[in-house]
C-alpha cells in the first residue's frame, strides 16, 4: 500500500513539474485595446531577419485579448499591430505583460504595466523622437537660410551629443537589458545615431556586446551583436591608422586616399590628382562664414609669394548656397571647387576634418605630408614642403 502510494505521489509530482516547466516556457501578452471592436490584433516578432507574424485575435467589444508564445532565451522584441499601426515592446523571459492602448493612436497610448524594461525602451523611443523632431526643425531652418552652414553643423553636433548622453545612461545602467540593445541600434534617417566606427560611441556597443555574451551566450542575437561589434572594431582601427597618417609628420607614402573630383565655378570637373607634381594646399572652408574674408586674404598673400615655386591651392567649399560661393570665389586665382553635399560631405569623415577651416599639404607624389594646425604658421610650413 505504501509502495503504491509512493508511486502515485511520484507520478503526480512529475506531472506537476512537467506542467510547471511547460508554463514557464511561454510569455503572455494580455490587456485591452479600446475602440477596436471587430479589428484583428496581430502579435509579431521583430527579429534580425525582419518582422514575423506569430499569432492574431479578433478583438471583442471590450477590447480584451490574451496571446502567448514560447519565451525567448534572451531579451527579444515584439510588436502588436492593428492595420498599419504598431506598438513595440520587449520580452525578457517567461512573463506576463499587461498592456493597454487606444486603437485610434496605438503607438502613443500603448503602455505596459509594471515593466521597468519596457519603461526604459519607451524612454529611448522618446529620446529618439525628440531628436528627430529637433533635427527636422534644424534642417528646415537651414534650408530657409535662417542659419548658416557653420551654425547648422554646431547645432547638429549639440543635438546628437545630447541624445547620446541621455541614451548612454540607459545603456550603462543595464547593458544586458533589452533597452540597452534597443538604444545602440536606434536610427535617424536610416543612419545609426551611435556610430560603431567612432571610438567614443563604440564603447556603448562594446558594453552591450560584452554583457550579452556573458548572460546570453550562443544565442542568435548575441552572435549577431558580437560579429557586428567586432567588424566595427576592425574597421575603426583601420580608420584610426588613416587618421594618424593625416595628423602626423612625416606621413607614409602611398596613403591610398581616394581622389577628389568636384566642379569649379565654371562648372568644370577638376580632379585633385591632376595636380600631381605640385605641392598642394588642400583647404576645406565655408565661404559664408565670418572667418572667410580674412582667411582668403592670407591665402592670397601666400599664393602670390609661392606660386612660381610650385605651390597650388585646391580649395573645397562646403557652402550650401552655390550662388554665394560662386560670387565669392569667382575672382580667386587658385582652384576653388564646391561639394554639393555641403555639411553632409563624405569628405569630412574621409579626411578626418573636425573643424572648419582645415587644410593639408600634399607633396608632388600625391601624398599628404602635413596637416595645418595653425594657419598663422602657413608660410613656415610651405617652406618646409617646397
Amino acid at each position: 500500500m505504501n509502495r503504491r502510494l509512493k508511486r502515485v505521489l511520484s507520478v503526480l509530482l512529475l506531472g506537476v513539474m512537467l506542467w510547471s516547466c511547460k508554463q514557464g516556457d511561454v510569455f503572455k501578452v494580455e490587456g485591452t485595446i479600446d475602440g477596436a471592436e471587430g479589428d484583428t490584433l496581430f502579435l509579431e516578432h521583430r527579429g534580425l531577419a525582419g518582422i514575423v507574424a506569430l499569432d492574431s485575435v479578433v478583438l471583442k467589444g471590450d477590447g480584451s485579448f490574451s496571446l502567448k508564445q514560447p519565451a525567448p532565451v534572451n531579451p527579444e522584441f515584439y510588436q502588436l499591430r492593428i492595420g498599419n499601426q504598431v506598438a513595440a515592446f520587449a520580452v525578457d523571459s517567461a512573463e506576463t505583460l499587461r498592456v493597454s492602448a487606444e486603437a485610434a493612436n496605438l503607438y502613443h497610448t500603448f503602455a505596459v504595466k509594471d515593466s521597468p524594461s519596457n519603461d526604459r525602451v519607451r524612454q529611448v523611443d522618446s529620446f529618439t523622437l525628440k531628436a528627430a523632431s529637433a533635427i527636422d526643425d534644424l534642417e528646415k531652418r537651414h534650408d530657409a537660410k535662417a542659419i548658416d552652414d557653420m551654425a547648422f553643423l554646431e547645432e547638429l553636433d549639440s543635438l546628437l551629443s545630447n541624445y547620446k548622453e541621455q541614451a548612454s545612461r540607459v545603456i550603462l545602467g543595464n547593458p544586458a537589458g533589452a533597452a540597452a540593445y534597443y538604444a545602440v541600434f536606434q536610427k535617424l534617417n536610416d543612419y545609426l545615431i551611435f556610430d560603431p566606427y567612432s571610438k567614443q560611441d563604440y564603447a556603448m556597443f562594446g558594453a552591450v556586446a560584452t554583457s550579452w555574451s556573458r548572460y546570453y551566450p550562443d544565442t542568435e542575437r548575441t552572435k549577431h551583436l558580437y560579429d557586428f561589434t567586432m567588424n566595427a572594431l576592425r574597421t575603426r582601427r583601420q580608420q584610426e591608422q588613416q587618421a594618424s597618417l593625416l595628423e602626423n609628420i612625416p606621413i607614409e607614402e602611398g596613403t591610398g586616399l581616394p581622389d577628389i573630383v568636384l566642379r569649379d565655378v565654371s562648372g568644370n570637373r577638376v580632379a585633385l590628382s591632376s595636380l600631381k607634381g605640385k605641392v598642394v594646399l588642400l583647404d576645406f572652408v565655408v565661404y559664408n562664414a565670418d572667418f572667410s574674408p580674412a582667411h582668403n586674404i592670407r591665402l592670397n598673400e601666400l599664393y602670390s609669394r609661392y606660386r612660381n615655386r610650385g605651390l597650388e591651392i585646391y580649395q573645397i567649399s562646403l557652402d550650401s548656397d552655390e550662388h554665394f560661393w560662386k560670387t565669392s570665389a569667382s575672382n580667386l586665382p587658385w582652384i576653388t571647387v564646391r561639394d554639393p553635399q555641403s555639411v553632409n560631405s563624405a569628405l569630412l569623415a574621409t579626411y578626418n576634418v573636425r573643424q572648419i577651416p582645415t587644410a593639408f599639404f600634399i607633396d608632388g607624389e600625391g601624398d599628404i605630408v602635413a596637416r595645418v594646425e595653425d594657419y598663422q604658421q602657413l608660410a613656415s610650413e610651405i617652406e618646409k614642403v617646397l
